[in-house]
């Protein structure tokens, strides 16, 4: 919702203060305005403006992103409901020196391609994917984990992409395996890991990423290391770890999942038929996660 250790007061009232509308609202029979405030993720940018009246006003936006069929049910009203959101919220603000300069509604997109195959209007086509292409990002038979990160940790997150694939788990880097430009979403599968280094926020891509994994539902895993969740994924409980712990704790939660233990399975199946002497730190580190697979989830 906002950075933390923010200097702006306001944006970290505005969950209340929705709260509070949105009763508001219910009171008034304003279904349309209540309806928007329940079902939207918030995004707040801070000190979008400034200007010295009374003392100095410091001005935030906020976008309210929508399930795409609310956006559509209130499209041709949008400015209106803006507006009033806008107004109610600065009325009920109770920070001196800041208000609310603009609303914006707006949606999630759809995932892939299903709105123009729901539109009845798309037509046949045959989309081939090399399969030298699949087997150039993912391995055969493993669970299949996206990895989002910041540039400035390349050579951590390599290593933490080694050590999965040791578990079980084959993972996509982003910006490694497929540039930013191609179509990156359609890796965002079996789960979503986001590395929450220090401005992570400031990358151009981790949050296109994030706010598309929170779209399609993909199973969310945010690691701090260094930074808080924030924004579409604040509600998710963060893993507090290192980098050394990263691997085997990021392993442990995907655990949970059916098909990661059958990558498990494959893992060790291919170690205990390693041609070469079996390493003990491998056999060590595989060993960890046998508990794992009767815990309850």
């Amino acid at each position: 919702m906002t950075r933390p250790n923010s200097k702006y007061l306001h944006p970290n009232k505005i969950e209340n203060l929705l709260g509070t509308l949105s009763m508001l609202y219910a009171r008034e029979n304003r279904s349309d305005l209540q309806r928007v405030l329940v079902n939207a993720l918030i995004e707040v940018a801070e000190g979008v403006t400034y200007d010295r009246w009374d003392g100095g006003q410091h001005g935030h936006a906020v976008t309210l992103v929508l399930p795409s069929a609310l956006y559509v049910d209130i499209a041709r009203e949008k400015d209106t409901l803006e507006e009033a959101i806008r107004r109610d919220l600065n009325e009920s603000n109770v920070v001196a020196g800041e208000h609310i300069t603009s609303v914006f509604l707006t949606s999630i997109p759809d995932a892939g391609e299903d709105w123009r195959h729901r539109s009845g209007l798309l037509l046949p086509t045959l989309r081939n994917i090399p399969a030298d292409a699949q087997n150039r990002i993912w391995q055969e038979g493993r669970f299949r984990v996206f990895l989002s990160h910041k540039a400035e940790v390349k050579k951590e997150v390599a290593m933490l992409k080694e050590t999965l694939d040791a578990f079980g788990a084959t993972c996509f880097v982003a910006h490694e395996d497929i540039q930013p430009t191609k179509e990156w979403q359609e890796e965002i599968e079996n789960a979503f890991v986001a590395l929450l280094t220090t401005d992570f926020h400031d990358s151009c891509w981790t949050d296109q990423e994030v706010g598309y994994a929170v779209a399609v539902g993909a199973p969310m895993i945010a690691v701090r290391l260094g930074q808080d969740p924030y924004g579409f994924i604040g509600k998710f409980q963060a893993l507090p770890c290192d980098w050394n712990e990263a691997p085997i704790e990021i392993a442990k939660l995907l655990m949970k999942a059916p098909s990661m233990v059958d990558g498990y399975i494959s893992a060790v199946a291919e170690y205990k038929s390693d041609a070469e002497y079996p390493s003990f730190d491998r056999g060590n580190s595989l060993a960890q996660l046998l508990p794992e697979i009767h815990s309850p989830s």
